[in-house]
């Protein structure tokens, strides 16, 4: 075959996600949505061995402070869906620490309180 060039991947990753997570199935939206904010748990100095490459990895990210779902998922070469499961079996496994996302309720409540806060300002200061 002279005059042809070999076909080599360009840095395919040759796993497939259901095997990265072990055929777990995707969170429930309210569990882990995109904006949830996630970070490793402080008494993770001693990982065990039967974490995958990619958990540790993600642990790894995470222990940088509280970082979003989709900010971590940015952060690596993972589809968001792989890991978002990978997310939620560390949440489970104690390995993270999760804080979901502020109710709108709870913005609404902060908007309230900056506008009394102005009124009062303008009123006596």
């Amino acid at each position: 075959m002279t005059g042809q060039q070999e076909w080599e991947p360009e840095g395919v990753e040759l796993v497939r996600p259901y095997v990265i997570t072990k055929g777990r199935g995707l969170p429930q939206e309210e569990q882990l949505s995109l904006i949830t904010l996630v970070t490793a748990a402080e008494d993770n100095t001693q990982r065990p061995t039967r974490l995958s490459p990619e958990e540790q990895s993600l642990l790894d990210i995470c222990s940088a402070g509280y970082l979003s779902v989709a900010e971590v998922a940015g952060h690596t070469r993972l589809p968001l869906g792989v890991v978002r499961i990978l997310l939620a079996s560390l949440a489970e496994g104690g390995y993270l620490i999760t804080r979901p996302p502020v109710a709108r309720a709870a913005l609404a409540e902060r908007q309230i309180l900056e506008e009394v806060l102005n009124g009062l300002r303008a009123k006596f200061g």
